[in-house]
């Protein structure tokens, strides 16, 4: 509904036209008349209607001074014109006031109310308009914000023509007027579990606030949210000196602060200096490069990309024999040596004077390492293929050698724990098959435990302990109880003699194997016979 004021010097022609339209029916409601242009500047002023209907000639103040006044504080507003004077002046006039419409007295019923259908499209129209750029500049607004950002992101890590940098620093209203720029990175010293992933994100907006308060009174700064949870700060000025010890007092502020009001800690990496706004993306990578040496120096620190650049010349330690130690230790199963090689690798890579990458390529060695003797000591292979894919897509993603260390001690628990299994395992198998080989060769008069030791590749001593945890019995009372059994088949279901019994079953004295079966049994071979035949035992 839109409002309406009508403004006349004569009452009868106001009243005639407040009540002879209603005003409802074609969208407006008439909110009040007034009898001359200082009266309606005043209601014009309080009530500020979307139409006004004025007529010219009036006292005081004319509806064409009234239509400049409203024109130039009420520019919304729709002015209607209602004159009497048929006079090509006024209209000139009119129209260089941008009135609306101007209507000749006297105005019918039918002439008004086409006149205010007509004005209410248009001014449906315009008020859709209005709605649509209102929701567009809502929309632009919100997004302007993350506008910016990805164009940081892109100065940070993309190439970008001069022009079109300047053209959005410009834009964007971001401050970096130079001539010197220099990257700060930041970032949490320790993310938590996948389970709490929203925290990660939550710690990571924390950081960025903290920082983006620091920064709020620093000339000549931009900060933004970078990839993994980082926050990027790009710093302007006119000095290398002033610059970079203007980056230190930041950063050590920076660090200060989110470790007394977040109660955790971050590391910064300051990069390189450049003199180009389509260099500092180099700036940037250099600072995320001094981040990864917090893997070298440790955390809750300020890394200089300059102070490290020089950490490459020393040749890379071999470190075999440590390397070989722990995969001694891991095949022997022995885990306090295993966790002292850990140790000792560990101390060799932070006290080595090399740079990031032959770091890594040292731990990278490592783990494959440790990943090839578990396949070869018969671990799980989908397993295996799970621990490498978490080394090559996570290395770059530990934040210290404390967390290597963690790391590698947990593969390496794993590991003693496929090196018992799999002796276990085997020991079983190796058992099974002498037992098996056993009750395949009974009859063998030659059959000792230097036979069976030297079908399972194992040594006597060995054999011996580990048989009689398998089965209970010493091998002679196993190959004993054996024989016997198989005597007492024989004896049951069989007429050959005792001697052809006791040659059947690997004795070749008939005597000494009827001793052994009385042993045994109780009964001399014949009376366990007789007695068989005659049902008074069982088998």
């Amino acid at each position: 509904m839109y409002t309406i004021l009508i403004v006349d010097d004569e009452p009868i022609v106001r009243e005639g036209i407040r009540n002879r339209i209603q005003w409802a029916d074609h969208g407006f409601e008439c909110i009040g008349d007034c009898e001359n242009g200082r009266d309606a500047l005043e209601a014009v002023t309080r009530d500020q209607p979307d139409v006004v209907l004025t007529d010219i000639n009036m006292p005081y103040m004319d509806g064409l001074e009234l239509s400049r006044h409203i024109t130039e504080r009420f520019p919304k507003t729709k002015i209607i014109i209602l004159t009497g004077f048929d006079d090509f002046e006024y209209a000139q006039q009119a129209v260089k006031l941008q009135v609306t419409d101007f209507i000749l007295k006297p105005v019918t019923s039918a002439e008004l109310r086409e006149m205010l259908d007509k004005l209410k499209l248009e001014m449906d129209e315009e008020r859709g308009h209005t709605e649509h750029l209102k929701r567009l500049k809502h929309q632009l607004n919100e997004s302007l914000v993350l506008l910016k950002e990805r164009f940081l992101e892109r100065l940070a890590s993309s190439p970008m023509k001069r022009f079109e940098i300047e053209s959005k620093l410009s834009y964007f209203d971001i401050p970096l007027s130079g001539p010197l720029y220099i990257a700060m990175a930041a970032d949490m010293d320790e993310l938590r579990s996948d389970e709490q992933h929203v925290d990660n994100e939550l710690y990571a907006f924390a950081l960025y606030n903290i920082i983006q308060e620091i920064l709020a009174g620093e000339p000549g700064t931009a900060v933004f949210r970078y990839k993994e949870n980082k926050v990027m700060t790009i710093l302007s000025g006119s000095g290398e000196e002033e610059l970079h010890a203007r980056a230190q007092k930041l950063a050590e502020e920076i660090r200060g602060s989110t470790k007394q009001f977040m109660k955790f800690t971050v590391t910064l990496g300051i990069g390189t200096m450049c003199r180009d706004l389509q260099d500092i993306r180099y700036s940037c990578r250099a600072s995320e490069a001094a981040l990864e040496y917090r893997l070298l120096i440790g955390r809750d620190q300020v890394i200089h990309i300059t102070d490290l650049e020089k950490r490459g010349d020393a040749p890379l330690q071999d470190g075999i024999e440590t390397e070989s130690a722990l995969i001694s230790a891991i095949r022997a199963g022995t885990d306090a040596e295993v966790k002292a090689s850990i140790r000792q690798l560990i101390n060799e890579i932070g006290s080595a004077s090399i740079s990031i990458d032959l770091c890594y390529v040292r731990i990278v060695r490592v783990m494959l390492a440790v990943l090839q003797t578990l396949m070869e000591i018969g671990s799980n292979e989908n397993e295996l293929i799970g621990k490498e894919k978490r080394l090559l897509s996570d290395l770059y993603s530990f934040r210290s050698l404390d967390e290597i260390e963690h790391w590698l001690n947990e593969v390496c628990e794993q590991a003693l724990r496929d090196v018992a299994k799999t002796r276990k395992d085997m020991t079983r198998s190796q058992m099974l098959e002498a037992v098996d080989f056993i009750q395949r060769h009974y009859e063998d008069a030659e059959l000792s435990i230097k036979t069976v030791c030297s079908r399972i590749y194992m040594s006597t001593s060995y054999f011996s302990a580990l048989f009689k945890s398998h089965t209970g019995k010493t091998f002679v009372e196993y190959v004993t109880e054996v024989r016997m059994e198989k005597a007492k088949e024989l004896l049951k279901h069989s007429l050959m003699r005792t001697y052809e019994i006791a040659a059947k079953t690997g004795y070749q004295d008939p005597q000494y194997f009827s001793v052994l079966f009385k042993k045994h049994t109780g009964d001399t071979p014949t009376e366990y016979r007789n007695k068989m035949t005659s049902g008074r035992v069982s088998p």
